[in-house]
């Protein structure tokens, strides 16, 4: 079947289908499987200690495919500039950039007369307004079903999705609790014109980056197994439950400001748990989509798998 949209159509893919951001996780590996299997992979650019870095993972994913790809750019991260990593990402062509986390404005100065495709993730119908006047090519809309950091409102992906679709003239991708062929073809009637998927991508074969008891807690997760955590920050985020966001959680209740909870939600704490796999002394994100995560199969067999079952349900929808 065709899967030609406009975000296909955009970023010169098969199939409208985007690998998040996933931070600490999304490199080289992960990113050209998803490339070469028809989606748009990205590399994660401020997990990456500098520019340099990056430029290598950049040219490394260019040895592993000659299909487009993108990276990301998550310019909230406390103490982190993002302008020497964006001149790389500038120097090094590469076909698309996404930006999440902050206001997405300097990055799209720098870039806007660059051929490179420009995402931004919103939470909301004004930031995506926003995010068009800005010059974003397109807007990836994620509701309160995602996992990692999420808008402060508690809107859902099936009633933000349309809200920002009858808003914007730019394409729409949906993120948040997306994970097979029914997803996509949601995502599709309300309006999008292409998915964004996190939490699934996690839970594939490669996915090296994360370790296999993370894997499992994905696996093992049901509709209650993720909690909102950092709420009281004002920058919610949704990982899977466990002793240490227990305790991150009864530090909030308790009214801890930022400098006490810093050692319990910094990067170095997600690492120990989705690298290490130290549930005790770590948390890793995760979406509310993780309660029908079933299997840790190649990324191949993944896209294969969601485009076989929404065709199934288009073939359905045409009787």
């Amino acid at each position: 079947m065709n899967w030609k949209t406009r975000i296909t159509d955009l970023l010169n893919i098969t199939y409208p289908i985007i690998q998040g951001g996933l931070a600490h996780l999304a490199y080289a590996d992960l990113a050209a499987a998803v490339s070469n299997a028809g989606g748009l992979g990205q590399i994660t650019a401020m997990s990456l200690p500098n520019p340099e870095a990056l430029q290598k993972e950049i040219q490394k994913v260019k040895q592993m495919t000659d299909r487009p790809f993108g990276v990301n750019f998550a310019i909230g991260q406390h103490g982190r500039l993002y302008e020497q990593m964006v001149e790389v990402a500038i120097a090094e062509k590469v076909p698309a950039i996404s930006v999440t986390g902050g206001n997405p404005k300097g990055v799209l100065d720098m870039v806007k007369e660059h051929p490179i495709k420009k995402l931004v993730l919103v939470a909301a119908r004004r930031q995506a307004e926003k995010a068009e006047k800005l010059g974003a090519d397109a807007v990836m809309v994620v509701g309160q079903e995602g996992g990692g950091h999420l808008g402060r409102a508690d809107t859902g992906t099936i009633v933000l999705t349309p809200q920002v679709a009858d808003h914007v003239s730019i394409p729409v991708v949906a993120s948040g609790g997306i994970i097979d062929g029914k997803g996509l073809m949601a995502a599709l009637s309300l309006g999008a014109e292409g998915v964004e998927l996190g939490t699934r991508f996690i839970a594939t074969k490669e996915c090296v980056h994360a370790h296999e008891t993370y894997k499992q807690a994905i696996l093992d997760a049901d509709e209650h197994a993720t909690v909102i955590i950092k709420k009281t920050l004002g920058t919610p985020a949704r990982a899977l439950r466990n002793s240490w966001t227990d305790q991150i959680l009864q530090l909030e209740a308790e009214g801890k400001a930022f400098e006490e909870l810093r050692e319990y939600i910094d990067g170095h704490a997600n690492k120990q748990y989705i690298h290490k796999g130290n549930a005790d002394s770590g948390f890793g994100w995760a979406g509310q989509g993780a309660a029908g995560i079933q299997d840790i199969p190649s990324v191949q067999d993944l896209i294969h798998s969601m485009i076989s079952e929404a065709e199934e349900i288009r073939n359905k929808w045409s009787l």
